[in-house]
């Protein structure tokens, strides 16, 4: 039987809160410590507030940076006013990936009910990277990450996986 080997990823965290300083982040810990823990490497990682020019700023700057290849944010998913993570993001992508934020909810039900209808967790496709947005909650990332985002960032996950798809995301 053939085994794959594991293939270790530059991430970059995007921790968005008009709360939250460097010292609380506490979601952008938790998804650090997970992909480090995964054999994944944290290339670059900041905390900015809800502001939709500087999120959709800092993640212009990694889609152009060839040690990034994947992007996870954590905040600014909800329905306030403030919230402009997704509206920040969208733009940016070539391709939604659809399946992640309907899977992300459907997880999240069994924990959070019917609140989960409040998240707009989305991935998708920018630049021939991959881009995660999760909601800022340590549980969200917690889920997002074991569930769903830890699998498909493993090229041992059969029968398919995201990484192997990576080389024919510029076709």
């Amino acid at each position: 039987m053939n085994e794959r080997e594991f293939i270790s990823l530059g991430i970059a965290v995007l921790t968005v809160s008009d709360s939250r300083d460097s010292g609380q982040d506490r979601s952008g810990d938790l998804l650090v410590e997970k992909l480090e823990a995964t054999g994944h490497r944290l290339i670059a990682r900041n905390l900015v507030p809800d502001n939709i020019h500087q999120i959709r700023a800092q993640v212009s700057a990694w889609l152009i940076d060839p040690e990034v290849q994947v992007i996870i944010t954590t905040g600014g998913t909800g329905v306030t006013g403030r919230d402009g993570t997704p509206e920040a993001i969208t733009p940016l992508l070539d391709k939604k990936i659809d399946g992640f934020g309907e899977m992300f909810r459907v997880l999240s039900f069994e924990t959070i009910g019917t609140s989960t209808l409040q998240s707009r967790a989305l991935a998708g496709v920018a630049n021939q990277r991959y881009l995660f947005v999760l909601p800022g909650s340590p549980g969200a990332c917690w889920d997002a990450w074991d569930q769903l985002i830890e699998k498909q960032l493993d090229y041992r996950t059969r029968p398919c996986n995201l990484v192997e798809l990576m080389p024919r995301l510029g076709e």
